[in-house]
Formats: C-alpha cells, structure tokens, sequence
C-alpha cells in the first residue's frame, strides 16, 4: 500500500470507529416505559393547556391543527427515549423547527428532554453529538428574536418563576451525581485492592508450588546420577583386580556423575528459600521404590534429545512444527537439559491452545557460553482449551530458569503470531 493509499484507509477506518456504536442500546424495564408514558402524557397536556390557555393569543395566530400535530409529535415520541433515544431527538428536533417562535414554548420541554435521554442512553456517538448541536441552536432561537410586532407582547418560553429552578436543579443533580460517583470510585478501589491482593497472593502460591515441583524433578535427577553412580561403583570393585583399566573408567563415570548431583543439588539449594525437606523426603521415597521395583525408573528427566519426538507427536496433533538446532551439540547438565526441554513443551502447548492453525518453529542453538532456545508460531485463532489457562505455566518456566541463571523472554511478534526465547548460561559439567 502507497503513501497515497495508507492516508485515505486511515480516515476511513477513522470514521468507521467515530460512526461505531459505543454500547448496546438499553432495554427499558415495564416501569421505565410506563414512567416515559406518564411523562409523555403530561407534557401533551401541559402544552395544550399553554395554547388554550395562557398562550392562547399566540397559539391562535396560528393553524391549530398544525399545533396540535407538532405537540403530539413531540411529545408522544418521548414514550419511546429510551429505547431509541437518537431517533426521538431528530423527531423531536423536527417538530421543534417546525414550532412558530412565539409559541416555541410547545416544544421546548420535550426537545430537552429528549436532547437529554439521547446524550445518556444513545451509544452512537458522532451522530448523536452532531444531533446534540442542532437541539441546542434550535432550543437558544427560541425566544431570540422578537415577533413581527415589537408593541405586541409575547410570553417567555420559559417562565420567569420557573428560570431558578432551571437553574438549580442541574446543580442539585450533579451534586448527587458527583457524590455517587466519588462512592463509586471507592468502592472499586477498594475491590480492586483486594483483587490485586488476592492476584499477589495467588502469584506467590504458584511461585512457591512451582519450587517445589522443581526440587521434586531436581531431586529425581540426582536420584537417577546416584543410582548410575552406585552401579558403575559395583561393576568397577567387582573388575578391579581383572582389568584395572575398565575400573578406572567406571570410576572416572563415578565422579563425573558425582559432580552432576553436586551441581545440581548446588542450584536448587541456591533457588530454593523455604523448608523442603517434607517433599525432598517423599520424593526420595517414591525415587528408591521405583529403583527397586522398575529398571525403567532409572531413565533421565525428558532433555534435548528428545525435541524430535516431541516435535512429532505435536505433527500428530495437526501442528506443523519445524525443529532446528545450530551450533556443536554436546553433553549439558540433565537440570538444563530438561529445562530447555520444558520451554519448548510449554510453548508448543500455548501454540495449541491460543494459536490453533498456525505454524510453529522451534530454534536450538548451542554457543560457547550459552544455550537459547526460541519457539515462534505464525497466530492464530484461540483453541477450545484457551479459557482453561491459568498463566501459572510461564511463571513457573521463569522460576525454572533462574535456578541455572538463564532468562525468559515472551511477547507477540511485530507480523503476528508469537515467540518464547530462553537463555541459559553454560558452565562445564564440572565446574563447581
């Protein structure tokens, strides 16, 4: 799109938001529309009685039946202002012009009434404000300029004992409506206080559930070096004397799972700022029950390794998914490991249930001091699981990181779509 296009397409879309409805328009109650008749009624009878009455001589200069069909169609019409208050006020406003000067007092109540109910109850803005000006010039040309006979007298429109009290009551209802508003606002202060409180309270839950989960899988990766450790520990006593060089092997195996649980065991002790030891406990329970019941037990937290076969049930499930890795694969700590992999089945989930239909893209690549992995999907529209989400997920990628330094970065691209980008320091495995 040109210069030339762009400016016309942003006035268009322009007007298109000035002409858009702000709301719905209100569905009046029984009493409500019984309210608007009775008021309809009384203005119909108040502004006959003007012309037979103290209008009479002004009224009468005129065709009656022509004063009669402009009282009625104003004020009839208020019957209906709230249910279509735009469409009363053109009515109104017709009749209004249509009303001789001296006798504009006819219908200077319902124009106001119904310049009122259109600036409360109409959600179309642009038309209703230019509809407001023409009521306003409309209401102050009444009794602006004089009769056609400056020695002939002709009543006020509005009376000179009823001008205070035109006066005072919008005073009075703005007062009120002031003091209401000034209640209201506390009031919502006070609910969103305690919202925001409530929000902390349950951020800090998760935050603290999130830790926890994170010592439970820490823990089952140190289970899983000890167990190896101890294996390897038997198989090099049993050798030792046969073949020392294999021994020597399986004792270098040792210490370098050795250190991996030290490591590990180092980061979440540095993470972690509350007592664990009821869950540590449990999960070192459940982790020598299922050493000693299932070989299968002694199998590592998900890691890079396996991306590609996450990657493929996600095809399975209908999401393209293209999986890239760069840079000079090598062995990392199982606790970073399995936090990468964790960042890439978050987001991936996420893809799936906020983005159904989109592509996704998933990037590896190893550094020399660092690992950054990114997941990117093209956007799309909200999956039936979308209202399930609770946030907890990122928050606890976030805490999961920054047991191993590493950082969190979330937000929509500038195309569309969206991208989740992890960095993760890398020390050597030994490096304690």
């Amino acid at each position: 799109m040109t210069v030339g296009e762009e400016v016309p397409a942003r006035l268009r879309r322009a007007a298109r938001a000035l002409l858009r409805p702000g709301g719905l328009l209100p569905r009046p109650t029984g009493q409500q529309r019984l309210v608007d008749a009775a008021l309809a009624l009384v203005l119909t009878f108040v502004a006959m009685q003007y012309a037979w009455g103290d209008g009479y001589d002004e009224a009468h200069r005129h065709r009656m039946t022509d004063l009669v069909l402009v009282v009625f169609l104003a004020s009839a019409s208020l019957a209906w202002r709230r249910r279509y208050p735009l469409a009363v006020l053109w009515i109104v406003t017709v009749a209004m012009a249509l009303t001789p000067d001296d006798v504009a007092r006819l219908t200077f109540y319902s124009c106001v009434i119904a310049a009122y109910s259109a600036a409360a109850y109409s959600p179309h803005r642009l038309p209703t404000l230019a509809s407001l000006t023409v009521a306003i010039v409309l209401i102050s040309r009444s009794g602006a300029t004089g009769p056609p006979n400056p020695y002939v007298y002709v009543a006020p429109t509005v009376p000179t004992q009823y001008v205070a009290l035109f006066i005072s009551a919008p005073l009075v209802v703005a007062a009120i409506g002031l003091r209401t508003w000034k209640l209201r606002a506390a009031e919502t202060h006070t609910r969103l206080t305690a919202v925001e409180n409530a929000r902390t309270e349950e951020l800090h839950r998760a935050v603290e559930h999130e830790r926890a989960r994170i010592a439970r899988e820490l823990h089952d990766v140190v289970t899983h070096n000890v167990s190896v450790m101890v294996i390897q520990a038997g198989a090099a006593r049993k050798i030792m004397d046969k073949s020392p060089d294999r021994a020597r092997e399986a004792l270098l195996a040792v210490e370098a799972g050795g250190r991996a649980a030290m490591g590990e065991l180092r980061d979440v002790m540095g993470l972690l700022r509350m007592d664990l030891r009821t869950e540590t406990d449990a999960g070192a329970e459940q982790g020598f029950e299922r050493a000693g019941a299932e070989p299968e037990s002694l199998a590592p937290q998900p890691g890079l390794d396996r991306l590609e076969a996450l990657a493929g049930r996600m095809r399975g499930a209908g999401v393209p998914v293209e999986l890239t890795v760069s840079g000079t694969p090598r062995p990392l700590s199982p606790g970073v490991e399995l936090a990468a992999y964790r960042v890439v089945q978050e987001a991936l989930t996420n893809t799936v249930k906020h983005a159904s239909g989109a592509d996704a893209r998933v990037q590896v690549s190893y550094g020399e001091d660092e690992l950054q992995v990114e997941v990117t999907d093209t956007g799309g529209r909200p999956g039936s699981g979308a209202a399930t989400g609770n946030g907890r997920g990122l928050i606890g990628l976030r805490e999961r990181l920054s047991v191993y330094g590493g950082t969190l970065r979330t937000g929509p691209r500038p195309l569309g779509g969206y991208r989740v980008q992890a960095r993760i320091p890398l020390l050597p495995l030994g490096d304690l």
